[in-house]
């Protein structure tokens, strides 16, 4: 086993060293605050916190020396480090598929279309999977355009009330790069089922439509969005879209 991904007594103990509450839930004018959101991880978001940052750190092929979600954020960081938005998204995917044995990948894209009740229950997952990486989250009733063309009403949306991420990297790059791109592409091409992500910069809110082929990112507002002057350290001090997004 490599350095990399050898696992210590101390590391399994960093999430399950103390209970605590569970994510807290939000209401529904919290997702605009300004101040930042403070998050009481239970123990099994510190596992899946770790598992994800180890992950992170072997695919960088470095060991983990970082301590709960600041340093699953500031490996994230690392990987844009001389990458482009091609390579920052490929090296995420590369991630994602890591935590999922190949051959489910192969049966879930086999065995189920991205029928309404297939699509329903995946936002239903993903509410109760992600909350420790994207915050409070909540099923929301959206509508798709299928392949053929018609339109239909189905519960397969999630709404994201403030990222957690977004609202950690404080970045346009890092949302769209690591969290946005190689998540649609780990959905719609190797689970099957397709999956739009839309970030909103203003609130830090999200919405995920599973169903919905997410569309080409130049023609997306996400594409054309400036970087958050006031919070990227990176940014400039001109407004204009994010060269992350770009490169």
């Amino acid at each position: 086993m490599s350095e990399a991904s050898a696992i210590t007594l101390d590391e399994v103990a960093q999430w399950f060293a103390m209970p605590s509450p569970s994510t807290p839930r939000l209401g529904p004018t919290d997702a605009i605050a300004t101040e930042k959101t403070i998050y009481h991880d239970s123990r099994l978001d510190r596992l899946f916190i770790w598992l994800f940052r180890r992950k992170m750190a072997s695919a960088l092929g470095q060991r983990d020396m970082g301590q709960g979600y600041d340093g699953f954020v500031t490996l994230s960081k690392q990987i844009v480090q001389g990458r482009n938005a091609q390579e920052q998204q490929a090296l995420v995917a590369t991630v994602l598929r890591s935590l999922v044995p190949a051959p489910v990948l192969w049966l879930i894209r086999t065995l189920f279309s991205p029928t309404r009740l297939v699509c329903e229950l995946n936002a239903w997952f993903a509410t109760q999977l992600f909350e420790w990486l994207v915050g409070p989250c909540e099923v929301t009733e959206v509508e798709i355009t299928t392949e053929d063309g018609t339109q239909r009403r189905q519960r397969s949306g999630v709404h994201i009330k403030k990222c957690r991420y977004l609202e950690e990297s404080q970045c346009v790059g890092l949302c769209v790069n690591l969290c946005k791109q190689p998540t649609q592409r780990f959905f719609t091409e190797d689970f099957g089922i397709p999956l739009t992500m839309t970030p909103n910069f203003e609130d830090f809110s999200c919405e995920m439509v599973f169903g919905q082929a997410p569309p080409p990112l130049e023609t997306e507002a996400a594409y054309q969005q400036p970087c958050l002057v006031q919070r990227c350290e990176l940014a400039p001090r001109e407004p204009r879209p994010c060269p992350k997004v770009r490169l």
